[in-house]
């Protein structure tokens, strides 16, 4: 009974961890943690890390850091953005949801205008 309760132990020690993860991780993919709200800010671009799950860009806005999630690269591609794009330096306005957590500067972009051209990320939502 003693080695039943150890390795049960053992095993709770090892899943509630792991359980923690995936439900972060749920959490923070989709929309459930964006305001419904509609957003709109312009900022220089200070930091790229684009790839899979998705890329984040951070950009200065009025000397905040704001941190803008953007497409898979087939999502940015097909809406007409390349990786050049994404330049240190450059200005870029931002269109989606802000975070839903008072005070967190998180934006879902749903498109993204550089040099006056939009490019959709999600052209079937309605934005």
């Amino acid at each position: 009974m003693q080695s039943f309760l150890h390795r049960t132990r053992w095993l709770a020690l090892l899943l509630v961890p792991l359980l923690s993860i995936a439900l972060q991780a749920r959490a923070h993919h989709g929309w459930a943690w964006a305001g419904d709200e509609e957003f709109e800010i312009t900022g220089v671009i200070t930091a790229v890390r684009l790839g899979n799950p998705h890329g984040e860009i951070t950009l200065d806005v009025k000397g905040e850091s704001w941190v803008v999630e953007v497409g898979q690269p087939w999502r940015n591609e097909r809406a007409g953005l390349s990786d050049e794009m994404f330049a240190i330096g450059r200005s870029v306005t931002v269109h989606g949801h802000r975070s839903a957590r008072p005070g967190e500067r998180l934006v879902k972009a749903e498109w993204l205008m550089f040099d006056g051209k939009r490019h959709d990320l999600y052209p079937d939502r309605r934005s």
